[in-house]
């Protein structure tokens, strides 16, 4: 009898001890990073089954926060602060911010059907993640669901995007100096990288390369060389912050190889809600926009979203099926479930003419060049693929 007792009040202190324990961990930093497209998620990086982490390392950009849970669940805290910003900008002088969880990743087991060059190559390519789970097919229709907790304390002037859908550009796609457009075998795409370096989306000859203390270091030309790889552009669609409002704008751009020098982005200041504005290739539409000061702070907010992608005609350039999108944000206010039906259903061109198509991100994109500190909470992604 003695020892029964001793071991339940064994087990009691031990149950006491992981309460205490659960209480004391209110944040637990997640500071494990991935570079998606140049690298495979080990298992130990890989976050609640289904994330890896990217951006900016530091403990308090991304958290497990028992202490803002949804549904039972502890929550992703995201966090960047006055200098973290770590990327340049769209525009000279600008910088941009980041700490986001991508549900896209590729992980070694992708890969095991493969010779081990295979890897190498994506790796060169930077489509170690087109191999691995998450991927949105373009034209495909989809519908996706998130929650987004927004504190009271959010500065009115602060400049984020929260969730993103990203396009997933083929750096094989090329253009040379002579202007030719072309994708290239994998084998000629490796010809160039040992040639030059691309830096964003355009190409600099390698001048020299030298070894030092077992490190191999490249010496580059200062000046382009002529040659552009597909690098992407805006995100299809975006949830966000900036000039004042609660935004969410869907991007269209059927250009075989996307012209970065082609801004095309809806104004916030001038559009209202379905607002477009086009070039000869990109279309920009602020699919709704709501004052800052009307958006719901201190609650979770869920997002339904249903998209219809759209379906682009490769080097044609042409619009093959135009997209749709729904949209209803539901939250409690006053003790009372509320659901706007904040876009209905909408004809709109939404994605990207990439052969593949798109992938999910959520946390902090801080852009524009904006410094201001913002914080906020995610949770609850799920995503179906029709």
């Amino acid at each position: 009898m003695e020892i029964i007792k001793i071991s339940l009040l064994s087990a009691f202190y031990v149950s006491l001890a992981l309460v205490s324990h659960a209480q004391n961990k209110k944040l637990t930093p997640l500071q494990a990073r991935v570079d998606v497209q140049g690298d495979s998620a080990k298992k130990s990086q890989i976050i609640g089954g289904e994330w890896v982490g990217v951006g900016i390392k530091k403990p308090e950009a991304i958290q497990l926060d028992y202490t803002n849970s949804f549904k039972g669940k502890p929550s992703y805290k995201f966090y960047l602060g006055a200098d973290d910003n770590t990327l340049a900008g769209y525009s000279e002088g600008e910088t941009k911010g980041r700490a986001e969880l991508s549900y896209a990743y590729a992980t070694h087991a992708d890969f095991q059907k493969y010779p081990t060059k295979y890897f190498d190559d994506a790796q060169k390519m930077k489509t170690v993640y087109h191999h691995g789970k998450g991927i949105i097919p373009q034209g495909s229709s989809s519908t996706f669901t998130f929650s987004f907790y927004l504190p009271s304390s959010f500065p009115k002037d602060g400049k984020t995007i929260f969730a993103q859908w990203h396009g997933m550009p083929d750096r094989t796609l090329t253009s040379s100096p002579t202007g030719e457009v072309r994708k290239l075998s994998t084998d000629e795409f490796l010809a160039l990288y040992d040639k030059m370096v691309f830096k964003k989306d355009q190409g600099y000859d390698i001048i020299s390369k030298t070894e030092q203390k077992g490190k191999t270091v490249i010496k580059v030309d200062k000046k382009p060389n002529g040659w552009f790889v597909e690098q992407g552009g805006y995100p299809p669609l975006a949830f966000g912050f900036s000039d004042g409002y609660f935004y969410i704008k869907a991007n269209s751009d059927r250009k075989y190889l996307t012209d970065k020098s082609d801004r095309t982005n809806a104004s916030l200041k001038r559009g209202g809600n379905m607002a477009v504005e086009k070039s000869d290739f990109k279309e920009s539409t602020i699919a709704y926009k709501m004052p800052f000061e009307d958006f719901p702070k201190d609650t979770w907010i869920t997002f339904n979203i249903a998209i219809d992608w759209t379906q682009y005609g490769g080097e044609k350039e042409t619009i093959v099926k135009p997209g749709k999108l729904d949209i209803n944000m539901s939250y409690l206010k006053d003790k009372k479930q509320l659901n706007n039906h904040i876009v209905n259903n909408e004809k709109i061109m939404i994605g990207r003419n990439d052969e593949d198509g798109y992938y999910f991100k959520f946390g902090i994109y801080r852009v524009g060049g904006s410094t201001v500190p913002v914080e906020y909470n995610l949770s609850n992604y799920s995503q179906k693929i029709k």
